[in-house]
């Protein structure tokens, strides 16, 4: 992907930048999502939030929960609840591999980006470990690095 966010077929529709502050993210997957069709049209023109949403995974399966979907203003059919709970569809043994993990060595699985990728609505996620107060101080000291930094060079451009 290109830095504005759409390449050949993908456009990113919710980024949640809480995700990258709050963990370490280790390893990246894709995932579709079951979704009725008010909601795909809902996501299609931005309304949806992953700020406090998170995976869960039961019974062999992966479902997001807490992701606010607005429901579509022309949708008449279906009255579904902004935040329930969506399955995920993945391959059996990424399934398997991200549920070890979590159940095994303290990890969890959150969700970094949802992105329309060829009319499909896919959903990004991550393997994560929890950040402690000191590392995210850190990034934010890094940040501002960042920031202060363009901003000298900005100056000196001009």
């Amino acid at each position: 992907m290109n830095g504005s966010g759409t390449a050949a077929g993908f456009k990113v529709v919710a980024d949640n930048r809480k995700a990258r502050f709050n963990y370490h993210l280790e390893e990246f997957f894709e995932a579709g999502i079951v979704l009725t069709g008010g909601e795909i049209k809902s996501i299609r023109d931005g309304g949806v939030s992953l700020g406090e949403s998170y995976i869960v995974p039961h019974k062999g399966e992966l479902f997001l929960i807490n992701a606010h979907i607005k429901p579509y203003k022309f949708d008449t059919q279906t009255k579904e609840e902004p935040t329930r709970r969506r399955k995920l569809l993945m391959h059996k043994r990424e399934i398997e591999k991200l549920t070890g993990r979590v159940e095994a060595k303290g990890y969890t699985i959150v969700p970094v980006k949802l992105y329309l990728k060829r009319g499909r609505a896919k959903l990004e996620i991550a393997l994560a470990k929890g950040k402690d107060i000191g590392d995210k101080r850190e990034t934010t000291k890094a940040r501002e690095a960042k920031r202060e930094a363009e901003r000298a060079l900005k100056v000196r451009h001009k």
